[in-house]
């Protein structure tokens, strides 16, 4: 999608591209984390292969490319500190290496959003908390994740609260 063509788009279609490169982000963290693929390699594949495209059955969203690259490639070069940031965040007897891998990239990637975006911290908290319950639609993994995301966001952006 050209940046004319995104330029025409209605507030509500620019939001779901935006909520789609989450998701992606996500997924795209997790598959690095257990696979052997690089960033560019699993940056690739998900612009190339999965943005807008059928997959599965299931016609995947275009999603906001650059949001969705930034996202990762944020979430990657600064790791450490959000891994540092979201240890601070949990109860001490679960560090980040004990929790679920699809949680810890949803960690990551909203970290990502909340240390190096403009965007409001109650935005990234409530697009990351539906992120998760596309993950787990019936376990209270979102509550959760609104608890520790509530937690970065006033570490990250104290000034938003």
């Amino acid at each position: 999608m050209t940046s004319e063509t995104r330029s025409n788009l209605s507030g509500n279609q620019k939001r779901k591209m935006k909520s789609a490169a989450r998701f992606f982000a996500v997924q795209a963290l997790y598959q690095m984390e257990h696979s052997d693929q690089t960033y560019d390699q699993v940056r690739v594949q998900f612009l190339d292969h999965r943005f807008g495209e059928k997959f599965d059955g299931y016609e995947m969203l275009e999603g906001d490319t650059s949001l969705f690259s930034s996202l990762l490639e944020e979430a990657v070069n600064h790791q450490a500190l959000i891994d540092q940031m979201t240890d601070r965040a949990l109860v001490a007897k679960w560090p980040l290496g004990r929790i679920d891998s699809t949680l810890r990239a949803l960690f990551r990637a909203a970290g990502a959003e909340l240390t190096q975006h403009d965007t409001p911290p109650k935005v990234v908290i409530v697009e990351f908390v539906q992120v998760a319950q596309s993950f787990f639609p019936e376990g209270k993994e979102s509550q959760f994740v609104n608890a520790v995301l509530d937690h970065m966001a006033r570490e990250a952006k104290p000034e938003a609260f």
